[in-house]
C-alpha cells in the first residue's frame, strides 16, 4: 500500500492547490501495525553486552533517540538464538532469560512512546562462530567447510566447523523459538528472521557452504529445508498481530567477493519459496542497492520484486534524500545502517535535502568502542 502526502502552496496569479507526492516521507502499513514514514534503523551489531547478554544502556538510549529523532522502524542488533554455539563475536546481546525481557520491554515502551515501531532480529553465526566465546566451544554448520578468509578480529582462519546433525538442527531450531518468545514478551511489534551475510540460515541456503546430501542439501528446495522449518517453528509462538520477518543477501561478512546464489534462477527460486511461507515482509540487504546482478539488467529489489508480493525493505548505501527516493522505487521502505549510526538527526536530514556524506566502514568502527555515540 502507498499513500501520498498533500503539500499545499499559494501562487498570486492564479491561486492553486498543488498536489505532491512525497512517498518517503508517507505512512506504510504492514498487516495492522502501520508506519509513520520509510525510514528505519537497520539492525547493526554492537558487541556491547556484559556477562548478562544484556547491551550497555548508552547503547539501548542510542535506539530510543532514533525513534525520538523521527525514525519509524528501530530494530535492534542481531540478538544470538542460544546460550551454546550460536556466538560469533564477544559481546553479543540474548533474549531468553527474564533480566534480558524486562531490559528490552523498557526499550521497547520507550520507541512505542516516541512514535515507531520495534523489530527484534534474531540470528545463528553458525560457521562465522567463534568458539573461544561460544560456551559450548563449537563451531557448526551444515558442511564442515570454513570461509577462506581469515577471522577479522582475530587474524586467524575461522576453524573448521562440525557438519550438524539432525539433533544440532532440531535443537538450534529450538534456540530462535525461545528467542521469538522472549521477544513477545518484551512486547516487539515483530520478529526478524536473519538468513542473510553467510550466517546459518544463509549458509544452508548457499551451495557455496552447504555440501549436504541428504534432505538439506543439494536442490534450492532441499537447501530451503531448514530455514522453512525455522519459520513455521517460529510463526507458531508469535502471535498474529505481530509482524514475523525474513532477512536475505546474496553477500556473506567472509568472503564478500563471492555470489551466494549461483544465478538469478537460484535466487528467485528462493525467494518464490519465501513467498509461500506465512510471512509479513523480506528485508533485502545489499552491499549497494543500485547495483544490478546477475548480468540481469536488474537490480536485486527488482529481481526479488518480480517473484513475490511481500512488502519489500531494504538497506545498502543508502545515504541522503536521492538514495533513498531511489532504493523506494522498488521497495516499500528503507533502512539505514551507517548513515543514522554516526548522524542522529539523518531523518531531519532526509527531510530538508541536505548534502550528506556516505560514510565509510572504518567510520562506522565507533560503534564497536565504550564511547557512547549520540
Amino acid at each position: 500500500m502507498r499513500a501520498t502526502s498533500l503539500f499545499l502552496t499559494s501562487r498570486t496569479t492564479p491561486r492553486e492547490v498543488v498536489m505532491k507526492t512525497d512517498i518517503l516521507f508517507s505512512p506504510f502499513t504492514i498487516k495492522n501495525h502501520s508506519f509513520r514514514n520509510r525510514i528505519g534503523v537497520a539492525p547493526m551489531t554492537r558487541m556491547s553486552a556484559g556477562a548478562d547478554s544484556i547491551p550497555r544502556h548508552d547503547v539501548l538510549d542510542f535506539l530510543i533517540r532514533r525513534a525520538e529523532r523521527g525514525a519509524a522502524l528501530v530494530y535492534t542488533e542481531a540478538i544470538v538464538t542460544d546460550y551454546e554455539s550460536g556466538q560469533g563475536y564477544p559481546g553479543q546481546a540474548r533474549l531468553t532469560n527474564q533480566a534480558q525481557i524486562d531490559a528490552w520491554f523498557a526499550v521497547v515502551q520507550a520507541i512505542h512512546a516516541h512514535g515507531a515501531k520495534a523489530i527484534m532480529q534474531m540470528f545463528h553465526c553458525g560457521r562465522m562462530a567463534w568458539p573461544e566465546v561460544n560456551p559450548a566451544h563449537r563451531a557448526i554448520a551444515p558442511s564442515a567447510v570454513s570461509p577462506s578468509q581469515n577471522n577479522p578480529l582475530t587474524g586467524f582462519p575461522y576453524p573448521r566447523p562440525e557438519e550438524m546433525s539432525h539433533f544440532d538442527i532440531d535443537h538450534v531450531i529450538q534456540g530462535f523459538v525461545e528467542t521469538a518468545r522472549g521477544a513477545v514478551a518484551a512486547g516487539f511489534d515483530g520478529v526478524e528472521i536473519h538468513g542473510a551475510h553467510g550466517y546459518l540460515i544463509s549458509q544452508f541456503l548457499s551451495s557455496y557452504s552447504n555440501k549436504r546430501h541428504d534432505e538439506y542439501g543439494g536442490s534450492v528446495e532441499n537447501r530451503f529445508s531448514f530455514a522453512r522449518e525455522i519459520i513455521r517453528a517460529v510463526r507458531r509462538v508469535v502471535p498474529g498481530d505481530r509482524l514475523l520477518l525474513f532477512r536475505v543477501s546474496n553477500w556473506g561478512v567472509a568472503d564478500r567477493e563471492v555470489s551466494l546464489f549461483a544465478s538469478q534462477q537460484e535466487w528467485q527460486a528462493m525467494i518464490a519459496l519465501l513467498d509461500r511461507e506465512e510471512l509479513d515482509a523480506l528485508s533485502l540487504s545489499t552491499y549497494r542497492f543500485s547495483d544490478l546482478a546477475f548480468a540481469s539488467g536488474q537490480n536485486m529489489a527488482q529481481l526479488t520484486r518480480a517473484v513475490t508480493s511481500l512488502p519489500l525493505l531494504i538497506c545498502g548505501q543508502i545515504h541522503d534524500r536521492a538514495t533513498a527516493e531511489a532504493a523506494l522505487k522498488n521497495a516499500d521502505l528503507i533502512l539505514s545502517g551507517k548513515s543514522l549510526l554516526l548522524n542522529p538527526n539523518w531523518v531531519e536530514g532526509v527531510r530538508d535535502g541536505k548534502v550528506m556524506p556516505l560514510y565509510s566502514s572504518d567510520e562506522a568502527n565507533i560503534a564497536y568502542t565504550e564511547e557512547p555515540l549520540p
